[in-house]
């Protein structure tokens, strides 16, 4: 599946009204990475810092509920997903071959 046959899966299921437009999914993505985020703490903490399969399925699942997040969004910007991913794959590209790919600061 290539992520804009995703997107347009993913939208099938987007359920929230057109006045949280943008609001809506990025607050959702917000919340869905701290879910990544724990999951990942979760196995540091109680799995002695195995990452098992049953862990990194836990830990896909909630990259998927990231990813339908990034979907809606990009769509509410008015983007496919694949134009982000060329957007942002440009950008590291071009850091990269200024040097650059360390720092900080969105414009370096």
């Amino acid at each position: 599946m290539t992520l804009n046959e995703y997107q347009q899966k993913a939208l099938e299921t987007a359920i929230y009204s057109d006045e949280y437009k943008i609001i809506y999914p990025a607050l959702g993505m917000c919340g869905e990475a701290g879910e990544v985020a724990d999951k990942v703490k979760k196995v540091i903490r109680d799995n002695n810092q195995e990452f098992n399969q049953e862990k990194k399925g836990e830990i896909a699942k909630e990259i998927g509920d990231v990813l339908w997040y990034c979907a809606t969004l990009a769509h509410d910007l008015g983007y496919s997903l694949e134009e982000i991913a060329e957007i942002n794959y440009t950008k590291l590209k071009s850091r990269q071959m200024r040097g650059k790919i360390c720092g900080e600061g969105d414009n370096r």
